[in-house]
C-alpha cells in the first residue's frame, strides 16, 4: 500500500513493508523521496519522521543537483570515454572492417569512410555491453557459490532509473549498461546487492544483515558509485 505525504512542494511517497524500521531514500537525479515504514505504521507518524529528516532530504537533493555530468559524447578523435573507470581518449581509423582495439591510454575505433555518430556509438555501445557480459558472467560465478543462489538468467540493457533491479519470483535480474564505465569493484556490488534480493526481495533488516555479512564495504560502495560523474542520461543508484 503506498501513499503520498505533502510537505510544502515535497512530496514524499510511502511504502509500507514488512520491516521493522523506518528507511528514508532520497533517488537522483531529480531528488524523487520515499519512505518504507512497516506495514502497521500510521501516515501521521511517517509524516512527523519526514518532517525531522528534511534537512537532510534537502542535502540529498542539492548534492544530487549538482552532482558532475558528462557532455553528451560526439564520437570524434580525442573525445574522453569512461571505461571501468578510467578515462580514454577515443582515435577514430578508417577501415573496411568495424572493430574496436584498446590499450593503455586510448580507445581505437575502425569505422567504415562516411560513418555517422550514431554508427560511431553503436559500434562502441556493442563492444562495451560484451566487455560487461564477460565481467559480469564471472562475477555470478563466484557469488553463486558465495551466497547460495543460482541466477536463471541475467539482462543487460540501458536504464535511466536504476543500476540493477531483480526479478525475486524468476531469479532473474537486470544490469544498466553504464556500469561498464564504472570501476569493476563498484560493478561486483551492484551485482551482489541484486543477487541478495534472490534471498531477500525487499531492502529489510534481513537484507542489511546479508549485506552486511557477506560485502562488509556495501555502504562505501554505495556512495562512491553515486558521486562518480553520471553519463548524459545517467541518474545513480
Amino acid at each position: 500500500m503506498k501513499d503520498i505525504i505533502q510537505i510544502g512542494e515535497l512530496s514524499i511517497e510511502v511504502t509500507r513493508k514488512d520491516i521493522k524500521n523506518v528507511h528514508l531514500s532520497v533517488y537522483p537525479p531529480d531528488g524523487r523521496v520515499l519512505l518504507s515504514a512497516p506495514t502497521n505504521t500510521r501516515l501521521e507518524v511517517a509524516r512527523a519522521y519526514a518532517i525531522s529528516k528534511l534537512s537532510w532530504i534537502r542535502q540529498q537533493q542539492t548534492k544530487m543537483a549538482n552532482q558532475l555530468r558528462e557532455t553528451p559524447r560526439q564520437f570524434i578523435k580525442r573525445e574522453s570515454h569512461y571505461l571501468w573507470g578510467r578515462v580514454y581518449l577515443l582515435n577514430i581509423v578508417v577501415d573496411e572492417k568495424s572493430r574496436v582495439e584498446i590499450d593503455h591510454k586510448k580507445i581505437t575505433l575502425y569505422v567504415k569512410s562516411g560513418s555517422n555518430k550514431e554508427k560511431r556509438e553503436e559500434i562502441l555501445y556493442e563492444w562495451q555491453k560484451s566487455l560487461l557480459h564477460t565481467y559480469i558472467k564471472e562475477v555470478i560465478a563466484q557469488w553463486e557459490k558465495v551466497l547460495g543462489v543460482k541466477v536463471n538468467a541475467y539482462f543487460i540493457q540501458r536504464m535511466k532509473t536504476k543500476w540493477g533491479s531483480c526479478n525475486h519470483k524468476l531469479q532473474n535480474i537486470r544490469l544498466n549498461t553504464e556500469l561498464v564505465k564504472k570501476p569493476k569493484d563498484l560493478v561486483e556490488y551492484v551485482v551482489v546487492h541484486e543477487m541478495i534480493h534472490l534471498i531477500e526481495p525487499t531492502h529489510n533488516d534481513n537484507f542489511v544483515s546479508l549485506m552486511n555479512k557477506h560485502y562488509p564495504n556495501w555502504r562505501e560502495a554505495r556512495v562512491e558509485l553515486n558521486e562518480l560523474p553520471l553519463g548524459a542520461e545517467e541518474w545513480g543508484e
